[in-house]
């Protein structure tokens, strides 16, 4: 005969296994990642035209992180980069405007982009589609999470640079003065 305290603790070790395994998977992907509110306490160490979007984007990244670009290594983890994307002003003819630098002249705040790394992370993607321990999350102007964004075109942008751990443009990170 089993013991009535046996027969009651084996589904509740089921159920607490099975816990478990949901709040893995309701703690996994961009969820993860907050709106990093001092990013601008960075370095601002980029700023690139999207042309295809008549936006004017400007890259920040932590001193920290310039540093491990100096030194060819991987991004600590903790990394965030903050993408801060900017309408570009049009002329009459609705073309971007440039400034004096060449890039277009920043109009009206469009949203951010936030690529984080920490330790562990990224376990739960497909090897096709994992960019290490990095995620990614689109931001509103409002600082609110944009969940209409898919975040495949991140992931599959990064991919191509496994061998930089996945940062864009990294031998500019590294060339960037302080």
């Amino acid at each position: 005969m089993i013991c009535p305290r046996l027969r009651l603790a084996a589904p509740l070790a089921v159920g607490a296994v099975i816990g478990i395994g949901i709040d893995a998977r309701v703690d996994a992907g961009p969820e993860r990642v907050s709106f990093p509110e001092n990013y601008a306490q960075g370095i601002r160490w980029l700023i690139a035209d999207r042309v295809d979007r008549k936006e004017r984007h400007e890259h920040y990244a932590p001193l920290a992180a310039m540093e491990a670009a100096r030194r060819g290594a991987p991004m600590p983890s903790g990394t965030v980069f903050t993408l801060v994307r900017y309408a570009a002003e049009r002329d009459d003819q609705g073309n971007p405007r440039r400034g004096p630098d060449g890039h277009f002249v920043k109009g009206a705040l469009a949203g951010y982009g936030v690529m984080e790394k920490r330790t562990g992370w990224g376990s739960e993607y497909p090897e096709s589609l994992r960019n290490g321990e990095w995620e990614y999350r689109v931001f509103t102007a409002q600082k609110i999470p944009d969940a209409s964004m898919s975040l495949t075109a991140c992931f599959g942008c990064h991919k191509a640079q496994a061998s930089n751990d996945y940062v864009q443009a990294y031998d500019k990170l590294k060339d960037t003065a302080r």
